[in-house]
């Protein structure tokens, strides 16, 4: 079985005031296809769910054109991150996989070798939900579902995410560096300070 990775990338940026936060340029590349090039590094099936096949972020992708990337598109988007997680969760079981992995694009500093500490971990431990942490011990992201959470998924509803599958689980904590876990970026006021502290 297989570990599948998602990129939830079907949102509407709303809170930032009419620029799309995964098109931004980080890189010299838009983030949506750094972080999609990250996570296919991993030699894993990847998965970005978009609000269209042809718009901007799809076409943002065409250049990451690899045998392990899917693009399916979230008619329903506007209902929320459970949208693009009941899709997700739709591919994971297609394919039998033994976990799904959750990556938010809007994290510029969370790296590969990030997505690799997640995945081993699942490896030792393919039953749990595991969630990276930051240096803190706050939770973030990635998220780690295993297979057998996968049909809850298939039921979510509103923008909350995963939280009422995993809410009654034990958690297994996988701890990043600084605040790779926890940093977003979703509204101008935070990528204009994310790249001053960048220089």
């Amino acid at each position: 079985m297989t570990l599948g990775i998602v990129l939830p990338a079907a949102g509407a940026s709303s809170r930032m005031r009419g620029r799309d936060k995964l098109l931004e340029e980080v890189d010299a590349v838009p983030l949506l296809l750094r972080q999609t090039r990250r996570a296919l590094s991993l030699g894993l099936p990847v998965l970005v769910t978009l609000p269209t096949v042809s718009g901007a972020r799809a076409t943002s992708l065409d250049v990451a054109a690899n045998a392990g990337l899917e693009r399916r598109p979230v008619p329903d988007a506007a209902s929320g991150l459970s949208a693009s997680l009941r899709v997700a969760a739709g591919w994971a079981m297609e394919r039998d996989m033994s976990g799904l992995m959750i990556v938010l694009p809007d994290m510029p500093d969370l790296d590969a070798d990030d997505m690799r500490a997640v995945a081993a971990l699942h490896a030792d431990h393919p039953g749990d939900v595991i969630r990276a942490t930051d240096a803190e011990g706050r939770f973030g992201h990635p998220t780690l579902l295993p297979a057998r959470l996968l049909p809850a998924l298939v039921t979510l509803s509103g923008d909350t995410g995963a939280r009422e599958v995993i809410g009654p689980e034990k958690i297994r904590p996988c701890r990043l560096g600084g605040t790779r876990a926890t940093l977003d970026l979703d509204t101008p006021e935070a990528w204009a300070d994310w790249r001053s502290a960048k220089g």
